[in-house]
């Protein structure tokens, strides 16, 4: 737990708008890099779960990603009542998907739950994952905030915004769920994510982004006290002419750049006690939303974990909305 505010006052932050560049041709850039994406794609292929629990639906998701590599997911769902809303999750850095049943509380709300596992990731804490990267890139600082970092086409994140939005168009098309209805949500490197799929698809309805992750890396990578944005500045003390070349990559992947794409309703959270994600960087992105509908909920005392089970109330009358019933 952080022991002071880590930012700007909230007044300020209220009004945080930094002057982002973004890169020429980002948005040919994504659209290029989805159509190859569905170029290579396979059908989804879905196998039942093994597990004890019965009164809620499990299933082993594998669907086609960035390159038509063969990304993990679980599938959470009510038993009846079908089509249903979906609510796509996204797991925070270093994590991933874990074991069947560990992730009941959306499908026991009566929501059609995808958890998306992260390739290469799953190894930092949790209960695992199963999606390897099978990509390379030059030298890296451990972690993956320095994969590729030199070109846009081969940083990480490439891949796995790209594995995102593909999980959404994917889901759209799965028997049971009401495309009409698809919520893409997360925490950390998860909200991060979620707000580039909202950014990217059509098919997001609704963004909840809590404490997100990768928005105005600019500021973030010389100001944030915590990893992994110093995963950054670690690399740029040894490649020390690359800062140019490192940001302009980045700025292709920045949530705050992103956001102004999203038009979906959407709910972010932020903590004022953060130092892994400085408030400044969500308000940044939150700030730089086009949609109509948005709120933010501050937790201020609160560091990285955010306002936890609190938020996720939040998040279900929030949806609940805007959806209607489950």
């Amino acid at each position: 737990m952080a022991l002071m505010f880590t930012d700007l006052p909230l007044e300020e932050l209220r009004a945080y708008s930094p002057a982002l560049v973004e890169p020429e041709g980002l948005d040919a850039f994504w659209s290029e890099t989805l159509e190859q994406a569905r170029a290579a794609a396979f059908a989804p292929v879905i196998a039942p779960a093994s597990s004890p629990i019965f009164e809620i639906v499990i299933e082993d998701l594998e669907f086609s990603g960035f390159a038509g590599d063969p990304i993990r997911a679980w599938i959470s769902r009510p038993r009846t009542g079908e089509p249903r809303p979906a609510v796509i999750e996204y797991v925070g850095y270093g994590g991933g998907r874990g074991l069947p049943g560990e992730h009941l509380k959306w499908a026991a709300s009566g929501y059609v739950h995808i958890l998306m596992d992260t390739r290469g990731q799953g190894s930092t804490w949790g209960s695992g994952g199963h999606t390897p990267d099978p990509h390379g890139s030059d030298g890296a600082v451990p972690g993956v905030m320095t994969r590729g970092i030199l070109d846009p086409a081969q940083y990480y994140y490439r891949r796995m915004f790209t594995d995102a939005v593909r999980l959404v168009e994917t889901a759209a098309g799965l028997e049971g769920v009401d495309r009409e209805r698809i919520a893409v949500t997360g925490g950390s490197q998860g909200g991060g994510t979620a707000i580039a799929a909202a950014a990217l698809s059509p098919l997001v309805s609704a963004v909840m982004p809590d404490v997100p992750f990768l928005c105005d890396f600019p500021r973030s990578i010389v100001k944030t006290p915590g990893a992994p944005f110093t995963e950054i500045t670690r690399y740029l003390s040894i490649h020390r002419d690359a800062s140019d070349q490192v940001l302009r990559t980045l700025s292709h992947f920045d949530g705050a750049i992103l956001a102004r794409r999203v038009t979906a309703p959407a709910l972010f959270s932020v903590a004022l006690m953060d130092e892994i994600v400085l408030p400044g960087s969500v308000f940044a992105a939150y700030n730089a939303l086009r949609s109509a509908d948005k709120s933010i909920e501050v937790y201020q005392y609160n560091g990285h974990e955010g306002g936890g089970h609190h938020q996720w109330l939040r998040q279900v009358a929030w949806l609940a909305e805007r959806f209607g019933a489950a």
